[in-house]
């Protein structure tokens, strides 16, 4: 079951640099499908900057007028919001998200939004999707920046889908940790 059928949404970039360095997330976590609504700043030499190897992410993304369009074909829509909402939308980790996200990509279309760099998503915007995923911060300063919410996200659904069974590279050579005597000595022969 591939994540190919995940696409990240996001609404109304305002910086090339925040765009690239949620490609560049993406691709860390196996997501591929960027989709972006209306943004003031792509395609740009800020955006490629900050992909750093993601430049075929950015090449494929595209670029919609509306967010209707976006989502058109999306059975299950989960928008992002570090705000409380007066409207009691379902309210998932992203740990939850991730797990009904993955459930619902078998044969299905799925998109996470993502709100503007200042504003987030507003309440129309989110009145399209069917549950809402919040990150958890210190409560005194709420705000992350796009493309660590996109990480997380991504980080998550990579979780849910494929990295628990992800093998670690294994070391070419077992041996004991040095302890702090033999470091000690070892530092000692450097100097």
């Amino acid at each position: 079951m591939p994540l190919n059928r995940i696409r990240i949404v996001l609404v109304q970039p305002a910086h090339g640099g925040n765009i690239g360095g949620c490609a560049r997330a993406m691709k860390n976590m196996g997501l591929t499908r960027l989709l972006l609504v209306a943004p003031e700043d792509f395609p740009g030499e800020e955006a490629s900057a900050r992909a750093a190897g993601a430049d075929d992410v950015l090449a494929r993304a595209q670029v919609c007028a509306t967010l209707d369009e976006a989502i058109a074909d999306c059975h299950l829509v989960i928008g992002a919001s570090a705000r409380e909402r007066r409207i009691a939308w379902p309210m998932l980790a992203p740990d939850e998200a991730a797990r009904r996200v993955v459930a619902a990509v078998n044969g299905q279309e799925v998109a996470v939004l993502f709100g503007r760099e200042r504003t987030g998503l507003t309440n129309d915007e989110l009145d399209r999707c069917q549950a809402l995923v919040t990150i958890a911060t210190n409560p005194a300063y709420r705000s992350l920046n796009l493309a660590q919410a996109v990480a997380i996200v991504s980080y998550e659904c990579f979780l849910a889908r494929e990295g628990a069974t992800q093998p670690f590279k294994t070391p070419r050579h077992r041996a004991e940790p040095a302890t702090g005597e033999q470091l000690g000595h070892l530092f000692a022969d450097w100097e």
